[in-house]
């Protein structure tokens, strides 16, 4: 325990081993949905040849390279830190860079972002960048990623829907139906008293809990598999499952700019950078804002080594087929448990690695189970937003756009990017331009030129 201690530095974060174990097996099954998801998706496209990835390669390639990403976060990065295929950056691989190219020259590219956030990282651009947004803006994306992660759970439990004549509404028909969100319901219902009574373990008893009374629903009442999503919940049938490495290493690092052209290709690696560069900054400061782990300069520790991971952790997983690779915003769930170190992505990290030999575990517990640890914690997120200046426009406004944006677009780099150019142009409106850092100018040119892509088509 001594050696975990002064690796960890445990007692200097607050934390214990029994607490980090409890929040690294909490983001695991927080974030276990993505060795599932990731081939869905990437399975659903086909390459300019019209070829098609195999979804058991694909199911191996996403858990081998989480889980090499997130022990390399544990280790280095001593953060408490998930780290898998990103949603979002998976259907840039699949619907922007395949149909233009080859899935090996797709994955080039993917490797290529990683390399490039590497550098960044590793020169200090990118610490340079996030140290140089306000405190304000910070404590405002720890809120949005709040509201994000528990709109996230509120749609993967059919809680909340798209609507007919509203962009969203109650349940899928306008009001709540079916055992899925009825055994939501019940498990945030159980997480929250539980997290109020201050239970140890709250969050991971109601996911268990909540897991069992599923699989006895879906049992007795025959519920069709298709209520529940990606993840139905049954008993398995059997519980070891060989993995199939047949997609490791298979990538072209630059064959795309010769099949898709020069301009395509680039426009696809500035995308898949850019997101996968602000989304991983965004979640890296909303999950240590939460854990306590930035300090009053607005600082984390170890920043440096947490962002070359995430670099290595892109390339890692292009070179394995799975897309990729950022920090995932499920290990606030983690963080609620009581992760505070690099301990517990080691737990994470160790769960991943089994899933290569028992992935027919990791189809027990659905979304409705999982959820709710998504809702609570982003309630919890929303305490940050008391650390908001909300009487000083200068940021209040840039704060709100940062807030409402990353839930309403599905997006913390959307988010993130419009709250700084409200910020930069406030500065520049008012004449105090030296008020911002010189880099925010450059950050938001940046941003101004994404949301322009696709502007004026048509």
């Amino acid at each position: 325990m001594d050696r975990l201690d002064r690796f960890f530095g445990l007692r200097a974060r607050g934390s214990t081993v029994a607490a980090e174990v409890r929040g690294g097996v909490t983001t695991f099954v927080a974030m276990a949905y993505i060795v599932l998801l990731n081939p869905i998706i990437l399975a659903g496209a086909v390459d300019v040849t019209g070829a098609r990835l195999s979804i058991p390669q694909l199911t191996t390639a996403t858990a081998l390279a989480a889980a090499v990403s997130t022990l390399l976060m544990a280790v280095v990065g001593n953060a408490p830190f998930g780290v898998a295929a990103g949603l979002g950056l998976n259907a840039v691989v699949a619907y922007q860079a395949a149909p233009h190219m080859t899935w090996p020259q797709a994955m080039g590219l993917v490797v290529l972002e990683g390399l490039a956030i590497v550098v960044l990282a590793v020169s200090g651009v990118r610490r340079m960048i996030m140290n140089a947004i306000p405190l304000a803006l910070k404590h405002a994306i720890s809120v949005g990623i709040g509201l994000f992660i528990a709109l996230i759970g509120l749609v993967d439990a059919g809680f909340v829907a798209r609507g007919t004549g509203t962009p969203v509404q109650l349940g899928t028909t306008g009001h709540l139906s079916g055992w899925p969100v009825t055994v939501f319901c019940f498990g945030l219902l159980l997480m929250i008293v539980l997290y109020a009574r201050r239970v140890p373990g709250a969050i991971l008893i109601s996911i268990v809990a909540t897991t069992v009374l599923a699989i006895v629903v879906g049992t007795a009442f025959a519920v069709d598999p298709a209520q529940w999503g990606v993840v139905a919940p049954r008993v398995p049938t059997s519980i070891v499952s060989a993995p199939d490495f047949g997609l490791l290493g298979a990538f072209d690092l630059f064959g795309g700019f010769g099949t898709a052209g020069a301009l395509t290709a680039t426009v696809v690696l500035f995308t898949l950078v850019l997101s996968g560069f602000f989304d991983a900054m965004g979640t890296i400061i909303g999950v240590s804002d939460e854990a306590g782990l930035v300090d009053e300069q607005g600082q984390v520790p170890r920043l440096g080594a947490i962002l070359t991971v995430d670099g290595v952790s892109a390339a890692i997983g292009g070179t394995a087929s799975a897309s990729a690779n950022t920090v995932f915003v499920e290990s606030a769930a983690g963080v609620g448990e009581g992760a505070r170190t690099g301990l517990a992505s080691l737990v994470t990290g160790a769960l991943l690695g089994l899933t290569l030999l028992f992935t027919p575990v990791t189809t027990v517990v659905p979304a409705a189970a999982a959820a709710p640890a998504l809702v609570l914690v982003g309630a919890l997120m929303m305490t940050q937003a008391r650390n908001v200046p909300w009487t000083d426009l200068d940021l209040a406004i840039p704060a709100f756009l940062t807030i409402a944006l990353m839930p309403f677009t599905y997006s913390i780099t959307t988010g993130l990017g419009a709250g700084l150019i409200a910020y930069v142009a406030i500065k520049l409106g008012r004449g105090r331009p030296g008020e911002a850092h010189p880099l925010l100018y450059v950050v938001a040119a940046m941003f101004v030129a994404f949301f322009s892509v696709g502007l004026f088509d048509g």
